[in-house]
């Protein structure tokens, strides 16, 4: 397995090929976590570091479990935990790990850009898990293998995005990997929380739910991003959930075979009622199941990259 790409900062980094490689990639994956040993040597004597400058369960559990799966030596710091928290930049941070010659950098931070920034200053490759508003590739991709896995193509399926659009790095990634593989989406959320530039993605945007659900295959709700928001853009929660939380009734709008989808974590009551995120639509647990197969794929893909380069240099 080998990507066009030697960091994986952004989906705009891959292109069709690669998203299929990774997705078909992610399947054999997923079938070592099912086995008694969950473990390959695919990534023996190779270090990743788990950069996290927010809190994450999913995402930094799931890539430190990939790692390992893969037998690679994983590394965590946090920055409650790091010399940031006494002043040291992010740079000086990172060139420091960098000192220590891992293979990866694992990267999340709350600014936009983050992953990028690092890219270009240091030696190994970088893998953005998640900065500010931007973008989160992997998240992307195991949303894709999910969906992939239950309707068997990501072309042509019908797709509705329901939330807080304006602060969601989830939702920016996902757009770009949807329509570059053919999906047909629908961004639904309040006018206040709907950015202008959504339109330019080749996306059909609305503030009617009721028209975004109408004949979805996958329904994907958004978490209310309050930590990312300076000012109110509804009323109040309860508002919210009348007009745009997913419920039974509003499932019924939905094609027979349509999933449920959240990225995790949820706010229950404000985007997504209870009945509809632990029913039998919701595919809200494999999401975090997959989240591993993909990240072990991304992992391995990136390994396959770096050895690549490493027997041109020889040549």
């Amino acid at each position: 397995m080998t990507l066009s790409t030697r960091h994986l900062l952004s989906i705009r980094d891959l292109g069709p090929e690669d998203v299929t490689l990774i997705l078909d990639t992610a399947e054999q994956m997923d079938a070592v976590s099912q086995r008694a040993v969950k473990k390959v040597p695919a990534l023996r004597g190779r270090t990743i570091v788990n950069l996290f400058f927010e809190a994450s369960t999913r995402t930094r559990a799931s890539f430190e479990l990939a790692g390992k799966r893969l037998s690679a030596d994983m590394i965590n710091f946090a920055s409650a935990t790091s010399s940031t928290s006494k002043g040291e930049t992010l740079l000086d941070t990172a060139r420091n790990l960098e000192a220590m010659q891992p293979d990866m950098l694992v990267v999340r931070h709350r600014s936009p850009g983050a992953a990028h920034y690092l890219s270009t200053r240091i030696g190994c490759r970088v893998v953005n898990a998640g900065d500010g508003a931007h973008q989160h590739p992997t998240q992307a991709l195991l949303d894709a293998f999910t969906m992939r896995r239950h309707h068997g193509r990501l072309e042509g399926l019908r797709v509705a995005i329901v939330g807080d659009v304006a602060h969601s790095r989830v939702v920016r990634s996902n757009l770009d990997l949807l329509t570059m593989m053919g999906a047909e989406v629908t961004v639904c959320a309040p006018a206040t929380l709907i950015p202008r530039d959504f339109e330019n993605y080749g996306v059909q945007v609305t503030n009617d739910i009721d028209q975004a659900l109408d004949g979805a295959e996958v329904v994907m709700a958004l978490r209310v991003q309050f930590e990312r928001q300076a000012s109110s853009f509804f009323p109040t929660t309860r508002e919210y959930f009348q007009y745009f939380g997913l419920t039974p009734k509003r499932l019924e709008r939905t094609a027979e075979d349509a999933i449920v989808m959240h990225p995790g974590p949820m706010n229950r009551g404000v985007e997504i009622s209870s009945d509809v995120a632990d029913g039998p639509r919701s595919v809200i647990l494999e999401q975090v199941s997959h989240g591993v197969a993909t990240r072990m794929a991304v992992l391995f893909g990136g390994a396959a990259v770096e050895a690549a380069a490493e027997a041109e240099a020889d040549e």
